[in-house]
């Protein structure tokens, strides 16, 4: 009696389990390379694998073949030219079914495949049995991305919420982010991110091909996260207006920004910024099953020319100009992937973590991307891997030139700095909502032997070179360095708060035996995060005698009425003080301090615990700290699993002092730790954040009783 295969079930929700994509759904088969999963085959007798035909194929891409991977054809009997190793084996049989156990290769293109089966005869047409989607595996030890540790796992894959980090080394500040990569739609955009890219639109059969490597897909997304050289999910805008779109300081999360792409047809979304690149980036890397983390770089150096060295300007009244090609950034947030990488020379020495950043800053073999690059290539300072190490390198340790441009056109150097650039870089701890410094997998300890080893090494590899002028007229001729004979520093006198005057110091002291005639340049500007000038907000001037040593202190304060609307858009107050000995004119000192204001508190409360499909209530709570009406308010409230779409509510006015209580209803849809994120942005204060943590559980219904 011929064999006959009456119906085949894919165990959708106990696969999904079993590899971990239950999240996502377990009503479609999701699985994870290099780990089986089992088919139910329900026959009208038992089947025989010696006697009987039973052939499977997968098939992924346009044109799929075996020999470039995308094809395979396999089961009983073994086919003698199968070249790609998927296995199937006979788990349990008896005369009305069959289970058997599929295995992909633990190198299988990742995205979408068909399977379909023949049954009696290797020519029998095929029978489709589903459409699958195959991941990356990190549980899997011979899978590239395979990661030992499992809280490592649970972090860097599985977590749907995390921390980025912003403000400035001296006042870190963490917002929450969901990212929300088991969101039932969001694998699929993904998968739609990967066919869009330039690579696959030119030739789509290499590249489902080379989907079964991380270090390419990972540069791949690097690339399509923005929208510079493609079909790209992010536009970048970094200074107002964001006509068209939302200010990058409104997402909470990746779920809208990746929705939003795919309903528009694509069309990039308006606007990002570093850490909003970085945050959906880490969500499509971990929706597709790269171990991934979202990384902060304090004092981060953008260096256009390779040169390793940032130079920085100063007119003679002590002012920031615009017009700098290299800037040191308050902070610079990219994405680290967890990856072996054998195409590189050494081997196992540089697996781990790799740099990702989908930020568009410069090219990268002609597209703006980054990455990966290992991190261990940059803390010994080896430059001359693939891809963007020099760049990397220079971001968390160049060195740093200040100049004094003069009237005639020529400038003064001031001073030079080698340990300013690459401070506190952040990641969100394994299983804990803080800070972990791992600035030291970067970076020896500054200014010791190896730091400076690592300087040299990178400068040799990347070709770096140090430029004089930078573009900018003549350079006085160079003298050594020497103490300065006047030191001074800004310090905050108490907090500064958004709405509050600013209170500084400005400090001087000389340790010379003669009094020291001082002109005096302080100066106020508002600034954005990319290190970038925006307006002046303050300026004074002041003649001193400091006498030998002996402090002098001048007393600093800086009107909310003069920062506050000029600070909306901005991320800090830059405070500098130009110091002029007018004895020896050539002689000049600078200080400068970088204010982050502390934003007034926006709360949001829920149930510790909620239940699945149960309404709950949460609240939000908001007080004016103003002595003036705030208008135009808007919040909204998101979370994963906690509320499928994004809820927004519009406060039209908030009287002077008034504190706002709004409460909102919402349905927790999945099982486990989730997070809710409130925003509440007004004509006074851009895009306030706070959060809270809810558990949700499954309701559990008891028997009536007798």
């Amino acid at each position: 009696m011929a064999l006959e295969i009456r119906q085949v079930a894919v165990n959708a929700k106990e696969n999904n389990t079993a590899h971990r994509a239950h999240e996502i759904s377990v009503k479609r088969l999701i699985v994870r390379r290099g780990q089986s999963f089992q088919l139910t085959l329900h026959t009208n007798r038992q089947f025989q694998p010696d006697t009987d035909t039973l052939l499977f194929t997968v098939e992924t891409g346009p044109r799929p073949s075996e020999a470039k991977g995308t094809l395979c054809v396999f089961g009983y009997p073994t086919p003698t030219d199968s070249k790609v190793a998927w296995t199937v084996q006979v788990e349990r049989s008896n005369q009305s079914s069959t289970t058997v156990a599929i295995s992909s290769p633990a190198d299988a293109s990742v995205g979408s495949y068909n399977l379909s089966m023949r049954v009696g005869s290797q020519n029998a047409l095929p029978q489709p049995i589903t459409n699958l989607v195959l991941l990356f595996n990190p549980w899997c030890a011979e899978d590239w991305v395979h990661l030992p540790d499992e809280a490592e796992r649970q972090e860097y894959v599985m977590s749907e919420q995390g921390l980025i980090f912003r403000g400035s080394e001296s006042r870190i500040g963490a917002m929450d982010w969901n990212f929300g990569q088991f969101e039932e739609d969001i694998l699929d955009i993904c998968i739609k991110l990967l066919d869009m890219n330039p690579k696959c639109l030119r030739d789509a059969a290499e590249d489902f091909s080379a989907r079964c490597n991380p270090i390419y897909v990972g540069r791949v997304v690097s690339a399509m996260i923005n929208a510079n050289d493609d079909r790209g999910v992010l536009a970048g805008q970094w200074q107002t207006p964001y006509s068209g779109g939302v200010a990058p300081t409104h997402w909470n999360g990746s779920v809208d920004i990746l929705r939003q792409w795919e309903k528009s047809s694509c069309s990039p979304v308006k606007y990002g910024q570093c850490w909003v690149f970085a945050g959906v980036m880490c969500s499509v890397m971990r929706c597709l099953g790269i171990p991934c983390r979202v990384v902060t770089n304090f004092d981060s150096a953008h260096d256009t020319d390779k040169s390793l060295t940032i130079d920085e300007y100063y007119t003679g009244y002590g002012v920031r100009p615009k017009d700098s090609h290299d800037s040191v950034w308050n902070f610079h947030v990219w994405v680290e992937g967890w990856m072996k990488r054998p195409d590189l020379a050494a081997g196992s020495t540089y697996d781990g973590w790799q740099v990702l950043d989908a930020t568009p800053q410069e090219k990268s073999t002609g597209v703006y991307c980054c990455g990966p690059t290992p991190v261990k290539a940059i803390l010994e300072g080896h430059t001359d891997l693939k891809y963007d190490a020099p760049f990397v390198f220079a971001e968390v340790n160049a060195d740093r030139v200040t100049w004094k441009l003069l009237k005639d056109g020529s400038k003064s150097r001031l001073h030079t700095d080698t340990r300013s650039v690459g401070k506190n870089i952040s990641t969100k701890a394994v299983g804990r909502e803080r800070r972990e410094d791992i600035t030291a997998n970067y970076k020896y300890p500054e200014g010791s032997q190896q730091e400076r080893r690592a300087f040299e090494e990178a400068v040799r590899g990347g070709n770096g070179r140090r430029p004089i002028t930078n573009g900018v007229g003549p350079e006085k001729p160079e003298k050594p360095e020497k103490p300065a004979a006047v030191t001074l520093m800004i310090t905050e006198e108490s907090q500064p708060v958004m709405g509050q005057d600013v209170v500084l110091s400005l400090l001087l002291r000389s340790e010379q035996s003669t009094p020291r005639e001082l002109s005096v340049q302080l100066n106020g500007q508002a600034m954005r995060y990319t290190g970038v000038p925006d307006s002046q907000v303050w300026r004074e001037e002041k003649d001193v005698v400091l006498q030998p040593k002996k402090d002098f202190k001048i007393s600093i304060r800086i009107p909310f009425s003069l920062y506050g609307t000029k600070m909306l858009d901005n991320s800090s107050l830059k405070v500098t003080a130009l110091v002029e000995d007018k004895q020896n004119p050539g002689d000049c000192y600078l200080a400068e301090k970088n204010i982050v204001l502390k934003e007034p508190a926006l709360t949001v409360e829920a149930p510790s615990v909620c239940y699945q499909h149960q309404e709950a209530i949460a609240e939000v709570v908001f007080a004016n700290p103003l002595p003036s009406t705030l208008r135009n308010g808007i919040l909204t409230l998101s979370g994963s699993g906690l509320l499928d779409h994004t809820i927004v509510v519009s406060v039209p006015v908030l009287r002077a002092e008034q504190r706002m209580r709004i409460k909102i209803p919402f349905t927790p849809y999945r099982y486990g730790a989730r997070k809710l994120v409130a925003d509440f942005d007004c004509n006074a204060f851009r895009d306030l954040k706070a959060s809270c943590n809810v558990f949700v559980d499954i309701m559990m219904i008891c028997p009536m009783g007798p």
